[in-house]
């Protein structure tokens, strides 16, 4: 029996904003969809096997939707490849020529990142939404602080959550004008603030789903911190639908952030969920790289379970009742292995990394064929 999951715990509910829902491929999102991963490659879309290959790692690191950048005619070009050898849906993403958007909805992309009113004519703008139907393409509306209409710029003096909303709006009334529903939005900035009270409001305004991030928030750590306090901030609230952390870092590492993020509010549970002490003169191993190590090599475990990893008894016995395995720092080299929140062996220093490994991987091996049994019993 695993122990119990704190995410069913009364106390820690989140309460997510009801909107509908809509198909990006085959990958649903908003309405009581799971809240999915989204990054984007940073390759040339015209390389189409450096494109694919990292869209391999993402895949396995859990993205659940991708996009690609299609600036010119090679890109849309090798996008039909692309989309063939992915895995996840595709997004396009479209700046201003709107031949580009036409051209990736017939290469096959799940949905366009675009906005309707950046395109140029209402007869371009018709095409565009023509292919997306013809298509099956749902559309991502995407504004940004650093790129707003001039128009609004001069309304409201500078970038704020009043200016978003209405570029949103705006953008969205093209869409329905003619009669294009299957829309998600954005709205973001790099201002932590800026963004989170822009998607209150938007929230409130619309009944779509909605694309939450923090842009260009810095590198790996900077970026992650960001992040987690503005995407964080907006999920609790119970905002968001699909999520894509902006980092300067490698798509594969957006992934691995979002996940945690989603993972430590108890949203989505893929993976191994990590408890560890931040370590101190009592551990009774070398907490740091133990937790380094592991965490890398446990990446390809997909099944939820829970790991604790804590160099001495003072706090170690605690945590270790509540997850799946743990291990707790011992005296002469040799330390105590919890299973399912219960003392049952000792294991050595030399041995503790590869001993904790097949020990995960062997109860991950069990939750996936008990729940085969079950699906099979059902």
């Amino acid at each position: 029996m695993t122990a119990e999951n704190p995410s069913l715990r009364p106390w820690r509910d989140i309460e997510r904003r009801k909107c509908r829902q809509i198909m990006v491929g085959d990958v649903p999102v908003g309405g009581d969809a799971p809240i999915t991963v989204q990054t984007m490659t940073n390759t040339l879309t015209s390389d189409a096997k450096a494109t694919i290959e990292q869209i391999r790692r993402c895949e396995e690191a859990g993205v659940d939707i991708i996009r690609v950048s299609c600036p010119d005619v090679e890109s849309t070009t090798a996008l039909k490849q692309i989309v063939r050898a992915s895995n996840v849906p595709i997004v396009a993403d479209i700046h201003f020529h709107y031949k580009r958007g036409i051209e990736a909805a017939e290469a096959g992309a799940a949905c366009l990142r675009i906005n309707p009113g950046n395109i140029g004519s209402s007869a371009r703008v018709r095409e565009v939404i023509d292919a997306a139907k013809a298509n099956g393409c749902a559309i991502r509306i995407g504004v940004n602080a650093g790129s707003l209409e001039k128009d609004l710029l001069e309304k409201y003096g500078e970038p704020c959550p009043e200016a978003l909303v209405e570029s949103a709006l705006d953008h969205i009334k093209i869409l329905q004008d003619h009669d294009f529903h299957e829309y998600k939005v954005a709205v973001k900035a790099s201002d932590v603030f800026l963004a989170v009270a822009a998607y209150m409001q938007l929230a409130d305004a619309v009944d779509c789903p909605l694309h939450v991030g923090i842009t260009e928030a810095g590198g790996l750590i900077g970026g992650t911190v960001k992040s987690s306090i503005g995407i964080g901030n907006l999920l609790w609230a119970g905002v968001g639908d699909t999520i894509r952390v902006s980092l300067s870092a490698e798509p594969e590492e957006e992934v691995r952030v979002g996940y945690e993020m989603l993972k430590a509010l108890g949203l989505r549970t893929r993976g191994v969920r990590v408890v560890s002490c931040p370590s101190c003169a009592r551990q009774g191993f070398d907490v740091i790289r133990t937790v380094q190590k592991l965490e890398e090599r446990l990446q390809h475990i997909r099944t939820p379970l829970s790991l604790s990893v804590l160099g001495c008894v003072v706090n170690g016995p605690g945590e270790a009742r509540e997850t799946d395995i743990g291990i707790t720092g011992g005296g002469k080299g040799k330390h105590m292995v919890y299973l399912s929140g219960v003392t049952d062996h000792h294991v050595e220093d030399e041995n503790m990394v590869d001993h904790i490994v097949k020990l995960v991987e062997a109860k991950a091996a069990e939750i996936e064929a008990a729940e085969l049994a079950l699906e099979a019993a059902e």
